[in-house]
């Protein structure tokens, strides 16, 4: 039997509208907004201080205060917060490990050689105990770096040199025993003049132990570095008070003005200026308060010109060199050999 059934017109399908996407996850530079945002919205809805606080009575507090808290005090006279690492923080360090951040500190470069002989009293093995603390604890580096060649033949001398990094600076300069003006440096400048700046050390110790014989103490270090930038910023304000002065006048007035002397136009700077404190012999020696002195030296190298070394001898300089550089430089002024004479040796 057939059954006729009423056909349905067939149905047009609407397309499916697009599924929304799935919301991104923020970035991490959003999310440093939202975190800055909440900050700045809890900052704003904290209650202030009250406006009406009596004026701070400083005749009532420490002369030291007053002057750290003086409006009128200079801005680079008043005193640095010191930071230091959160590892450094707490840190117990050994008086030769003090010594090491410190000694380093002061001549920015020093060879491993020279601590273990000056340090640690050519205790090796406790030198290097400490040298892998203090490195793990990030404040110092060791390097070793290739010795000079000059020329030379023959085979490459590596040299292992210890700097300070930035935390071992900030440190050395809270935990060290130092007078306030003594600089302190970090980090390693000009690889190829490492093993001429290592040896600077080595020529102190030798200058401190002459200056110390005869009564000196308190010694501090100015490097070149130092002196340098002092003698550039006189030189600029002396031409900015007065244009019309000739540059070789207002020189020979600053290298006046700074104890340092003036050969064939220039300003001769040693390597290393010791300051020190003369001893105060009687009553009118207190009176006068503590007289000063320093001593200027300067490191050559087989790499000085013939020139440049009668420049420092010229200069009065107390001056070093090593054995193999003497032999080097006796060959470059056969003529002049007047001039090594008064060179000793490191």
């Amino acid at each position: 039997m057939r059954l006729d059934l009423p056909h349905e017109p067939p149905r047009r399908r609407d397309p499916e509208a697009p599924r929304p996407a799935p919301p991104l996850a923020p970035s991490p530079i959003e999310l440093r907004r939202e975190a800055l945002a909440a900050r700045a919205a809890d900052r704003h809805a904290m209650p202030k201080a009250p406006q009406n606080r009596p004026p701070r009575d400083l005749s009532r507090e420490p002369e030291s205060e007053k002057r750290a808290t003086s409006p009128d005090r200079p801005m680079d006279q008043r005193p640095r917060r010191q930071t230091i690492a959160p590892q450094a923080i707490g840190l117990s360090l050994r008086e030769e490990e003090r010594k090491v951040l410190t000694e380093v500190g002061r001549f920015r470069v020093i060879a491993t050689r020279d601590l273990a002989e000056t340090v640690y009293g050519n205790r090796h093995a406790r030198m290097e105990r400490d040298l892998a603390f203090l490195r793990e604890k990030g404040l110092i580096r060791v390097d070793t770096v290739n010795a000079r060649r000059d020329g030379r033949g023959g085979r490459v001398d590596r040299i292992e040199v210890v700097t300070l990094t930035k935390d071992g600076q900030s440190l050395a300069r809270v935990s060290g025993e130092l007078p306030r003006d003594q600089k302190l440096y970090a980090g390693l400048v000009k690889p190829r003049e490492v093993e001429h700046d290592a040896q600077i050390y080595r020529a102190y110790r030798k200058e401190a132990e002459r200056v110390e014989g005869k009564g000196g103490t308190n010694l501090r270090v100015q490097l070149d570095f130092e002196l340098k930038s002092q003698v550039q910023k006189a030189i600029y304000a002396e031409r900015k008070a007065d244009p019309q002065r000739g540059m070789a006048e207002i020189k020979q007035q600053v290298a006046e003005k700074f104890e340092l002397p003036f050969v064939d136009g220039r300003i001769q700077i040693p390597d290393a200026r010791i300051e020190y404190d003369h001893p105060q012999r009687d009553d009118r020696d207190m009176d006068q308060g503590s007289r000063t002195g320093h001593e200027d030296i300067e490191v050559l190298t087989a790499a000085y010109r013939p020139g440049h070394l009668r420049n420092k001898a010229q200069a009065g300089f107390h001056v070093y060199a090593s054995s193999s550089d003497r032999a080097t430089l006796t060959s470059k002024i056969e003529y002049d050999h007047h001039l090594m004479e008064n060179i000793l040796e490191l």
